[in-house]
């Protein structure tokens, strides 16, 4: 990823995306490759771009997220706006992200006591219940 520009081809190779993915981030104005014909170049900053956007998705965070945080990178304000916008959002998605594991976690384990119950209540009624095979 030293090189100035990049085809899509060694976009998709070199951040694991397929060239389906690329185009639909373009589509959504996230990145914004040159195009000469019918290629499509990127540059270092298209690059930058795909990494912050994947790595907001990998976090939760939504498309229309994304795409505000990385326009407010030139604001001429040293992104402290972006910065202050992006630790909000994290940390309201890190409120969430705890939520749905806690979340999980007890149902987990009410699950696996539900299953232990069960298997005491198949263990007790022996194989008088246990299915047969059909005589054929």
């Amino acid at each position: 990823m030293t090189e100035e520009i990049m085809t899509i081809r060694e976009m998709c190779e070199a951040f694991g995306v397929t060239p389906r993915t690329l185009r639909f981030y373009e589509a959504k104005e996230l990145i914004f490759p040159v195009r000469d014909g019918q290629k499509r170049l990127y540059n270092r900053s298209d690059r930058a771009r795909l990494k912050l956007i994947l790595r907001g998705k990998r976090f939760g965070f939504s498309l229309e997220e994304i795409r505000q945080l990385l326009d407010m990178y030139n604001l001429g304000d040293q992104q402290e706006t972006q910065l202050a916008k992006t630790y909000e959002i994290a940390k309201d998605r890190l409120a969430d992200m705890i939520r749905q594991r806690d979340e999980l976690t007890e149902a987990i384990e009410d699950l696996s006591n539900q299953l232990r119950w069960g298997e005491k209540m198949l263990a007790s009624f022996g194989n008088q219940n246990m299915p047969r095979a059909a005589a054929g």
